[in-house]
């Protein structure tokens, strides 16, 4: 009791003084749901110092607004919308936000309580709650190694797998959990953390139409870096998603793609390659030929030809990626290894 009188005490000295910058990458074509984000800042109970909008060149400013943001141009793409030095942002903390994301009053006071209480570094909401898959997609999805479910264990929400998929907590409690992986719409750190992992590193993800995984590198990256991150589950925070649900034939291949290269260059990057032992190596190979070789099956099995293409070609570009000379010039993941 006397230990949670103290962090009590401790949260609410730390709010006096605490300020943060809200930072929003947008192409400006939200529409309704920007303006449900700006108003959901603006009723905030711990209210930004600045909001900025770091908007991709060439896009004009959208008419929503709430009379406060900073817009900044900046070159177009996920990770190149967020892998910026931030020289606009004064304060130590900075809540990273999509431009479709919808908060509840109280989400970033609730946000920097968890990071005082737990004594963390990052924290996420889960604003893509794979806990509410129905029981066929866990199942395909597990089998497949893309996404395992796993058992309320009172400690990690999200971990990485040697195959490049993740685990995660299948009835997690409301609150918040360790994790190695987050969903990237919206997150709470500290500026100077953010830094420390060298996003702009990452730029190669952006050279597709679809930068798939942007967020899976960025914050595997903080854990791999040391920071302790958090996920909090049942936050209220809503991702109402701008982007278009509709697929036709063309954009269902040009992801399926993107996502392939991703996990094999992922694979390659941040699992293998970092690894200094070489039975965990060998392991971690086999772990990855597996979920390879399972959805290529599956797609011959199915009898879809032009996916089965699709799926090989995009592993066989990215395994050329990894024999590049621009591959081999990027920064080494191992030199950022807490």
């Amino acid at each position: 009791m006397e230990e949670c009188f103290e962090i009590c005490c401790i949260v609410k000295k730390l709010k006096v003084h605490m300020e943060y910058t809200a930072v929003i990458r947008t192409l400006g074509t939200a529409g309704e749901k920007y303006q449900m984000l700006l108003d959901s800042l603006a009723r905030q109970t711990l209210q930004p110092a600045k909001i900025l909008v770091y908007i991709a060149e060439e896009y004009p400013i959208p008419p929503q607004t709430i009379g406060r943001e900073q817009y900044i141009c900046v070159k177009k793409g996920m990770v190149a919308q967020r892998a910026l030095p931030y020289v606009e942002v004064e304060t130590e903390y900075v809540l990273f936000l999509d431009d479709d994301v919808c908060l509840p009053e109280s989400a970033v006071e609730t946000m920097f309580r968890y990071l005082v209480e737990k004594q963390a570094d990052v924290i996420s909401p889960d604003v893509f709650p794979n806990a509410e898959r129905r029981w066929l997609s866990r199942w395909m999805m597990a089998i497949s190694g893309r996404m395992v479910a796993r058992r309320d264990d009172g400690r990690w929400g999200y971990k990485v797998m040697r195959n490049s998929g993740y685990s995660y907590n299948a009835n997690p409690k409301s609150g918040v959990y360790w994790s190695q992986t987050n969903a990237g719409p919206c997150f709470f750190c500290r500026k100077a953390d953010f830094l420390k992992i060298h996003f702009e590193e990452e730029l190669w993800m952006d050279r597709l139409k679809y930068a798939l995984g942007d967020d899976q590198v960025m914050f595997y990256k903080m854990y791999l870096s040391g920071l302790k991150q958090l996920t909090w589950f049942h936050s209220g925070i809503k991702h109402l998603d701008a982007g278009s649900t509709m697929k036709n034939g063309e954009k269902e291949r040009n992801l399926i793609f993107a996502d392939f290269r991703f996990k094999t260059i992922f694979w390659h990057r941040f699992i293998y390659r970092p690894d200094p032992s070489r039975l965990s190596r060998f392991w971690s190979a086999v772990c990855m030929g597996y979920t390879l070789g399972f959805t290529l099956f599956i797609s011959l099995l199915k009898g879809n030809v032009d996916m089965l293409k699709v799926k090989w070609r995009a592993i066989r570009d990215g395994v050329r990626f990894i024999r590049s000379e621009t591959y081999r010039q990027l920064s080494p993941v191992e030199k950022h290894l807490a």
